[in-house]
């Protein structure tokens, strides 16, 4: 997939928030996987041939990679920008099932699996600078521009396994909001515009698909939907056409259609 142009400018996030954010997250997550039954991690998923357990393996990969990154030499300079991410992912999908799928299997310990993961991103999170460069295999980032995707990583696969497994495993506010807000700021970068305002209350509004410039008043066209549905539409799980017949999303104006524009990223 060729990543559009990141023209429009990422939005500015608390740093310690994001850090915050993640722990918890990922806490949230530990948790949740921990009360799960052995008939739980067997279940399939919506995400190819993958059970719950290599999903819940594939969770620690996404957040083991910061410790591994920190561990690696730093790059000489950010190769992609936050707003770049979602469109550089979609790449590595073979690589990242094989990988969950082995790392399943070397680590039936799942317990274990989550606190060595946990405490290794607590202890180079305590010392490592925002500003640290990471060689991540989508492009190299810095550390405040990553944490930022991991939390759309969490979000995101704390919902499969809730919807897999049956579970009520938690979002964290600040990780939830983040998620929504990078791939709200994402479908801005694939549709720069002015003429359809799409919200995700209480986190995003924004601006996108070229057309007619809105200036004041209720714009001509306006999409509305929950966190969830839009973090489910930007990433394959809902298709655009089930979330209108479902309720999930409101959209009115000839500009309002973005089921061409979507998944953002799979």
């Amino acid at each position: 997939m060729t990543m559009p142009p990141a023209k429009r400018r990422a939005r500015a996030y608390d740093s310690a928030k994001i850090r915050a954010a993640v722990l918890a997250q990922f806490g949230n997550v530990r948790d949740g996987v921990r009360a799960l039954t052995e008939e739980q991690l067997a279940r399939p998923t919506h995400l190819g041939d993958w059970s719950v357990r290599e999903l819940a393996a594939h969770i620690t990969a996404a957040v083991e990679t910061v410790s591994r990154n920190l561990d690696r030499d730093e790059p000489t300079k950010a190769a992609l920008g936050l707003l770049d991410w979602p469109f550089a992912t979609a790449a590595r999908a073979g690589d990242i099932a094989d990988g969950s799928r082995e790392l399943a299997e070397q680590n039936p310990d799942l317990d274990a699996l989550y606190d060595s993961t946990e405490r290794r991103i607590a202890e180079r999170l305590a010392t490592a600078p925002d500003d640290r460069l990471l060689a991540a295999r989508t492009g190299a980032m810095t550390l405040a521009d990553y944490l930022v995707t991991r939390t759309v990583e969490l979000v995101v696969h704390t919902d499969d396994l809730n919807r897999a497994a049956g579970t009520e495993i938690p979002f964290d506010r600040q990780a939830l909001a983040a998620c929504t807000r990078l791939l709200a700021d994402a479908l801005a970068v694939k549709a720069p515009g002015a003429s359809t305002e799409v919200r995700i209350p209480p986190y995003a509004v924004v601006q996108c698909v070229e057309g007619p410039r809105h200036t004041r008043g209720t714009p001509p066209n306006v999409v509305e939907t929950d966190p969830l549905t839009w973090i489910r539409l930007a990433t394959g799980r809902t298709a655009w056409q089930a979330a209108l017949e479902d309720a999930k999303v409101s959209a009115s104006g000839e500009r309002a259609d973005l089921g061409g524009l979507l998944p953002l990223m799979g």
